[in-house]
Order: structure tokens, then sequence, then C-alpha cells
């Protein structure tokens, strides 16, 4: 089992509140096809440092030594060397350039008859890890676009005067941001599998506990490892477990139908909701150990699968989540909870 420690971040089993940012991340972990995670909140909420946190607490990759791209090399012909590494997990720079995140061929070298014609980007790095957007709201449309188009297809294509190089680029992507400053386009955010919204906690009491326990984990950030060792390896083993009995899950056909129904009365386009809630609603039940999604799986997921793909009313007062909730109320009703 790997090492869930970094003196520099702070653990995720410690971590207080923001449930649906962290059950959001998790699920993505365990079905990559959901198709990654759009956190919406007010700053300081801890953003950052859950994801940071959740990197920490994944178990290490093996792949081919000093490989750029993360290469797996379980079901390959030839033999390598490998190594153990932890999971990649790439914060892209709000100012990065398409060339730093694609990569970029060297044509002095392609047309000298080099062989190093490829510099490798963020992408080639964050294949098989997170790749983690802070304030995407504001990154140019045409980069989001191309880390949603790698995200989905797990392919990276770089194309310049007639040389093309594709390498794989498979990983989580996780963008974050604050709705004052404006959300994605509709087309964009369609894309994201889940959408989170956090809110500073106003309870004095928690608020106070939150401070105290961050100022100690900066005081004496070993004991606070050692005193949340147990529960750090509980959650990664849990989720080890999740990832290996996925392909188990069974969902009823009623539910199915149901989740459509749903989709089809809040009127949203396309079919990307039904997959996904479908999807999400199966990564809790492993999850949660069992093989077989329940009602209450599909009623804690179906909001973060859907709220972002609702047309927004400006006139109207209801959030998309409670809109999203008393649908899925009304349709349910009838199924045995």
């Amino acid at each position: 089992m790997a090492t869930v420690k970094n003196l520099n971040n702070f653990p995720f089993a410690a971590i207080i509140g923001q449930e649906e940012m962290k059950l959001a991340l998790q699920l993505n972990v365990i079905d990559p096809k959901i198709g990654g995670v759009m956190i919406m909140g007010d700053r300081g909420t801890g953003k950052s440092t859950t994801i940071r946190a959740l990197a920490d607490l994944l178990p290490d990759i093996t792949i081919i030594k000093n490989d750029p791209f993360n290469t797996d090399p379980k079901g390959l012909a030839t033999q390598y060397e490998t190594e153990e590494i932890k999971i990649p997990m790439v914060e892209l720079p709000l100012g990065a350039t398409e060339d730093r995140v694609c990569g970029t061929i060297n044509l002095k070298e392609v047309l000298s008859g080099g062989s190093s014609t490829f510099e490798p980007g963020l992408l080639a790095r964050a294949n098989r890890g997170l790749l983690y957007v802070d304030e995407i709201n504001l990154l140019d449309d045409h980069l989001v676009d191309v880390l949603l188009d790698s995200a989905a297809s797990g392919w990276n294509t770089v194309e310049r005067e007639g040389i093309s190089i594709k390498h794989p680029a498979k990983f989580i992507l996780v963008g974050s941001g604050n709705p004052e400053e404006g959300e994605l386009r509709p087309q964009l955010l369609d894309r994201f599998g889940m959408h989170a919204e956090i809110r500073t906690i106003r309870e004095p009491n928690l608020r106070v506990k939150i401070v105290e326990e961050r100022m100690s984990f900066d005081q004496s950030p070993e004991e606070w490892f050692e005193k949340y060792e147990k529960e750090q390896f509980a959650i990664q083993d849990r989720i080890v477990r999740a990832q290996n009995s996925l392909s188990k899950v069974t969902i009823n056909k009623d539910f199915q139908l149901k989740i459509s129904q749903v989709c089809s009365e809040l009127e949203i386009e396309g079919l990307r909701g039904d997959i996904v809630s479908t999807r999400a609603a199966k990564a809790l039940a492993a999850f949660e150990g069992r093989e077989e999604v329940t009602v209450d799986d599909i009623r804690r997921t179906i909001t973060l699968c859907l709220r972002h793909r609702l047309r927004r009313d400006p006139m109207e007062s209801i959030s998309t989540g409670d809109k999203t909730g008393a649908v899925f109320e009304k349709i349910f009703s009838e199924s045995v909870i």
C-alpha cells in the first residue's frame, strides 16, 4: 500500500465539511469516465487544499522508468525497467500557453534529422493522474476546449507544419472558480461530469474548529499524519476496493428509466446527464461496498451530475440544485426507498 503522507499538504481525512466536493472527487477517482469535476465556490473554502490532499491519498502507480508520459508497462510486449511514483497531480497556471499545455514540436530538430522532436507539455505529465485548473472560468475558452477534448478522448494530438504527434493523456480534470468572476460557457460546462457548489461555513463553532486544526497541523504536521494515518489508509483502501468492484455493480432498469425521466423533465439537452448520473450512482454503490445501486445512491449524486446542465432562468428564485432535487423526489416517489 502506498504512502499517504506529504507533510506539505493537509491530510484528506482531516478536512471538515465540503462533503459535496469530497464525494465528487472520490467518485471521479473510482470511475474517471464520469468526466471530471467543476467546483464553484467562495474564495478560501479549501478547494485547492482538498484536491492536493486527495492526490496525496491515492495509491502509487507503476511507470516505465524516466518516461515523460507515465506509460503503464503492464501488457507491453517489451520488458522495461520500471519505477513507482506518486500519482501525478499537475496544476495548470492561469497564464499557460497552448504550447506549454500540449507540448511543442521542434521543427529545426526534425529537419536536421534529429530524434528529439517533441517536447512534452503538461498534458503528458498529467497522464494517469489529475489535472487541476484553478480559476478555470478565467482561462481562454480555446484552452478549456483542448483540456476537455483530451480528458474525454484520453489522447493529446499536436500538429505543426504537416507533422503530427499523438500521446496518451488520460487524466481526471478538476476545475475550480469563484462564480462572482463568471461561469464557463454552457457548452463547456456541460462537458464536465459533475459540478460541486461549496460555500463558506457560517457556523462559528465549526469555523473555530477548522482554524484550530489548521494551525495545529502547521505547527506539527508529523503528529497530525500519525493521528489520521489509519483513516487515510482506510479511505485509500475503500477507493481501491471500489475501483476493483465497479464492473460488478448493476443498476435496476426501472431506475435508469427514472433517471432519464428526470433529465427529460428538466429539459436537459443531450444524453450526457443520463450517462453521468448512472455512472456516478454506480461509483457510489461501489464506494459503499455494494453491487447494486439504490435510490439513495441516485439521490446523493444526481444533483451533482445535473445542476450545471439546466437552462438558467434569471427570473427563477429556486436554485438549480433545489429544482433537480424536487423533480427527483417527484419521479422517484413511487420507488421503494
